[in-house]
């Protein structure tokens, strides 16, 4: 097993990974476990075709599964793409579909979530306790004076509260506007004025690594003057000091025990907007990513019941944020609609001990792990003793989302973590998208490292010529989704052209362009290889960095790495890779030409970096991605663009540090 592994982390290009597997392994791919093949959801190859004959009954089939107020008249109005609608005429509650079915046949008792805070605090949160919480906060919304389509704004660590709060806003049909707790309050700020939020919903503190932040205080700062802003509802979390502004500020412990405890929920057009979500764009300028009712539901519901195979008696964790599509999707909105019980951790992958995860995986005994492919290299980097010291047995399905995995990544989490025995559901979707779009189905799909495999039944994603949008069969291409889903956004928040000419201008208004660049091999299975822009063409070679960054991490020293073009004028671009050693420093000579054969080996030589960057570590969003954006920005010593999404601002002075010495040596 050690002589596998070792020959399994040399893999990583994505083109030879299947071959090389072929030869190391004797299997081309990894079929679905006899187990799954017995007992799950979906099993039969047939319904890919039969989604596909019928894609709007399938959707329709979907969308019966949830409790509706009112039938729909239509499954889906397409008279004016790229504005579709669905369930056009249904009414329907989404809290009342995640809470109140389920305390009604009669399992309130069950556990929604296991909370674990940072520092070992432990809640387990029912059902029926979360309803009775959810209904008394939309009475305290109500009395605030907000009304249905009115903005709340929420800026919350992962607390059980984050769920309440976005629950009871959906129970009165209030949008809300949730932004991760670990952004800045200026961020929190220009989101709210963007929405033009009426009120907020935040903490007095916040744990982070052992530390308090004080929330509360640097919300009251950035608040100051916001016309919009009547009232802000203060969750105690910590118990540190807390300024309240008499009239403005409350305390949501005292409201919710002065409030009436019953709130029936507001039935509520299926096209009526749920919640608005923003997110980095290529300008300065944030997009309000609009999700509405009935679509989106159905949409998390069924991706999450059918990608991860779910069953009564499994716990699930998404390690995500709540403050990231991901975490609405796939931590509140699709689990809870299905009845699951999950983990909300509190805190982050390495605190209290790099083995975290791994003791509450055996704590809770959980049996779905749905974590980002970022997190999976930090831990391969901590060393495999912190996983081996906890007993993983009850995993038997895990999953990744928020990139494109590389092989050996995969391969690390499938044998490490999975024990060679869990399938592997490697999602590709995106804030706009809602729902998972391209995935693996475990009782179903011969899955390849790497590859996220072919649409969800009901889909239809191609890999298309980039200047015609002609398919291709067997090549590389930009990705694009051919008709609409139930979960897709509605618009950009007030801002409809932007949405047109952001994702229907290229190919026409019945083609979504995601923006990322991807490949389809003989099998049909899709590569998702990064963004467009995240190609290189270096002497009429195009490379996505994606693949220049799966053969430097094959290189045993590195921990990560990020690749960019920079202009060239001897090959138009020339590569520039910014890399993480193991351990941490600066690499030598020896360091440096290794990496660049290892590249050589497995591309040719035209793909060697020509500039190789020293970091200890890399600008990332709060999911995690890399930001090669910004990359290229301090590469090329321009004014940096939107950096609020940013987990770790230190980082860009650190990289401009190392590249202001690069270019001083070169000098």
């Amino acid at each position: 097993m050690a002589d596998q592994r070792r020959a399994i982390d040399e893999i990583a290009d994505e083109e030879e990974v299947v071959e090389e597997l072929a030869e190391l392994l004797d299997v081309p791919s990894f079929a679905p476990p006899e187990r799954f093949l017995a007992g799950a959801h979906l099993k039969d190859p047939a319904v890919y075709a039969a989604a596909d004959a019928d894609w709007r009954g399938w959707w329709e089939e979907q969308a019966r599964t949830l409790d509706w107020f009112a039938p729909w008249q239509q499954v889906l109005d397409d008279s004016r793409p790229p504005f579709y609608k669905w369930f056009v005429g249904g009414k329907i509650n989404v809290s009342h579909n995640c809470l109140d079915r389920h305390v009604h046949a009669g399992r309130g008792g069950r556990v929604a979530f296991h909370w674990r805070g940072e520092e070992g605090g432990e809640r387990d949160v029912t059902y029926s306790e979360l309803l009775a919480d959810v209904m008394r906060l939309a009475n305290v919304l109500r009395e605030l004076g907000v009304r249905k389509g009115d903005v709340v704004g929420i800026y919350l660590p992962m607390i059980p509260e984050v769920a309440v709060a976005m629950l009871a806003c959906a129970r009165i049909g209030a949008v809300h506007n949730v932004v991760f707790g670990g952004f800045s309050a200026e961020a929190v700020r220009e989101r709210m004025e963007f929405s033009d939020a009426k009120l907020l919903i935040t903490a007095d503190g916040a744990a982070r690594k052992g530390r308090t932040m004080q929330v509360k205080q640097a919300v009251d700062e950035a608040m100051e003057d916001l016309p919009s802003l009547e009232h802000i509802v203060v969750v105690r979390h910590t118990g540190g000091e807390c300024p309240m502004r008499p009239g403005r500020d409350v305390w949501y412990h005292e409201q919710l025990a002065a409030a009436d405890a019953d709130c029936p929920a507001e039935p509520m057009d299926a096209e009526d907007p749920l919640f608005v979500l923003y997110t980095s764009g290529s300008t300065a300028k944030p997009k309000g990513i609009l999700h509405t009712t009935g679509g989106y539901l159905t949409g998390v519901s069924a991706t999450h019941r059918l990608v991860f195979d779910l069953h009564e008696e499994d716990v699930y964790w998404c390690s995500a944020d709540v403050g990231w599509v991901t975490g609405h999707s796939y931590i509140v909105y699709g689990p809870l609609c299905n009845g699951a019980t999950s983990v909300m951790y509190e805190g982050a992958p390495d605190y209290p001990h790099k083995g975290i995860w791994w003791e509450l995986i055996a704590r809770y005994n959980v049996s779905i792990f749905y974590t980002a492919p970022t997190a999976i290299r930090a831990c391969i980097k901590w060393g495999v003793e912190w996983p081996e010291a906890h007993d993983l047995s009850s995993l038997r399905l895990l999953g990744s989302v928020g990139e494109p995995i590389n092989p050996k990544a995969w391969l690390w989490y499938h044998e490490v973590i999975g024990a060679s025995r869990c399938p592997i559901v490697d999602t590709w979707w995106q804030t706009e998208t809602g729902a998972i779009m391209i995935t693996p189905l475990p009782g179903i799909t011969v899955t390849k490292p790497g590859s996220a495999m072919h649409a969800f039944p009901g889909v239809r994603a191609e890999v298309v010529d980039e200047r015609r949008g002609e398919p291709i069969e067997n090549g590389q291409g930009i990705l694009v989704l051919r008709r609409p889903w139930p979960s897709m956004l509605r618009t950009l928040y007030r801002d409809d052209e932007r949405f047109i000419e952001t994702y229907f201008s290229r190919f026409g208004p019945e083609t979504y362009v995601v923006g990322d660049a991807a490949r389809i091999d003989e099998d049909g299975a899709i590569w998702v290889i990064g963004r467009i822009d995240d190609v290189v063409n270096v002497s009429g070679h195009r490379l996505s960095t994606a693949e220049v960054e799966s053969a430097i991490v094959a290189h045993e020293a590195v921990a990560e790495a990020a690749v960019i073009g920079q202009h060239d004028e001897q090959t138009g671009q020339a590569i520039c890779a910014f890399v993480t050693l193991r351990g941490g420093g600066d690499g030598d000579e020896a360091t440096e030409a290794g990496i660049r054969d290892t590249v050589a080996q497995r591309i040719g030589k035209f793909a060697r970096p020509k500039r190789i960057v020293w970091a200890e570590d890399l600008p990332k969003t709060r999911s995690g991605k890399i930001m090669r954006r910004l990359l290229r920005d301090i590469a090329d010593g321009s004014a940096l663009g939107d950096v609020t999404t940013l987990r770790d601002p230190a980082v860009l002075a650190q990289l401009q540090e190392h590249i202001a010495a690069a270019r001083d040596e070169e000098d």
